[in-house]
């Protein structure tokens, strides 16, 4: 057993400890107010955030001034301008908004974009000169218009694209390329000349050779595959079998 004064010992030892982290967390709280600034409050992930309305400028937070025609933003530390204004360094300035133009809600100069048919030129929006055989697009990076169908742009007119026999449109109709079974030659499309135990490729503009066949040049050459060989799964080319090893055009034992 543990004798009485042993006991009260102890017991003297655990609330000496209980005090001393009574009163650290009790200075701890007041240090961490003292360091808190003005109009903020405590961050749920450690630190402090500055109040809405406010922003962190070094360790304050200073009052958000928001100008004439502007509003506090979502962020609560920053402004933004009502529509029909652009921010600038003086504030909201208005935009001034060009014939034949329309006002945005980018908030990026120039605030404005031109209706279709208009593109911007030193700051006002001219009229767009769409050419024959060409069609007039909405974009605000282009120059306005794209050529029909079977037509190609050269300069700032549209000429029309010439299929040869055997060719066809591509799909974004403004070039051409060749049926299966032809190649592109010039401006010709001439049939693939595929030799004797060839086959058309799988874009239809080449030629392959069979299984047991290697390319060379022009023609299909039969694979010459030795003793304790087989072919591999390319088909054009041989491996030893498990337990030999490749020597010069044969297959030696291991």
């Amino acid at each position: 057993m543990i004798d009485s004064g042993r006991h009260r010992g102890l017991l003297l030892r655990l609330f000496t400890a209980a005090c001393l982290l009574v009163v650290s967390a009790d200075l701890f709280a007041q240090d961490a107010a003292v360091s808190l600034p003005s109009h903020a409050q405590a961050s749920r992930y450690g630190g402090w955030d500055c109040v809405r309305g406010y922003a962190q400028i070094g360790n304050t937070c200073i009052a958000v001034k928001v100008p004439a025609n502007g509003y506090l933003d979502s962020s609560g530390d920053d402004w933004a301008c009502d529509r029909g204004y652009i921010k600038g360094d003086a504030g909201c300035q208005a935009i001034k908004v060009p014939t034949h133009a329309y006002a945005d809600n980018s908030g990026f100069a120039p605030g404005w974009h031109c209706n279709r048919g208009y593109a911007e030129s030193g700051g006002v929006c001219t009229r767009i000169i769409v050419p024959a055989n060409a069609y007039a697009v909405e974009s605000l990076y282009s120059r306005g218009w794209e050529c029909n169908r079977g037509y190609r742009r050269e300069a700032q007119r549209c000429v029309a694209v010439t299929v040869p026999a055997n060719g066809f449109l591509q799909g974004a109709g403004d070039d051409w390329d060749c049926d299966r079974g032809f190649v592109k030659r010039g401006e010709a499309c001439e049939p693939v000349a595929v030799p004797a135990h060839g086959y058309l490729d799988e874009s239809g503009n080449g030629w392959r050779c069979e299984r047991g066949f290697v390319r060379e040049n022009s023609a299909c050459t039969a694979l010459i595959v030795p003793r304790n060989a087989y072919i591999d799964s390319m088909g054009d080319e041989w491996h030893c079998a498990d337990g030999f090893h490749k020597h010069e055009e044969s297959c030696l034992a291991d």
